[in-house]
């Protein structure tokens, strides 16, 4: 019984990923794409996930291109919570308090290639 349970919500959780990107890009169209979508305000966001953090062409702030590590899922989630906890300094004044939102960005940001 619990390996069918476990099976289930398995199953129902990976058949959620697409749905919740689905979400994230609808949430992407209308509060981010404004500056990550061409504009010099923000970089490209295409490919930053799984990339080391402050990299690429982009003019990214001093906290930005010091800080450790790549965009995980858990860093993603974090700067998108609060950017300037994330990063002091960083250009980024905008912040997503509320959690499922945060998910269905993040989940949006990892298709983009």
């Amino acid at each position: 019984m619990l390996r069918l349970a476990a099976a289930a919500a398995l199953a129902l959780s990976l058949a959620a990923a697409p749905a919740l990107a689905a979400d994230g890009a609808q949430l992407f169209n209308m509060q981010c794409k404004m500056c990550h979508g061409g504009s010099p305000m923000g970089p490209s966001l295409a490919g930053v996930a799984g990339q080391k953090i402050g990299e690429g062409t982009f003019a990214f702030s001093p906290a930005l291109k010091n800080k450790e590590g790549v965009w995980t899922d858990a860093n993603l989630d974090a700067f998108l919570k609060s950017p300037t906890t994330f990063a002091p300094g960083t250009k980024m004044m905008i912040s997503v308090p509320n959690d499922e939102n945060r998910a269905a960005l993040v989940a949006y940001i990892k298709t983009l290639k």
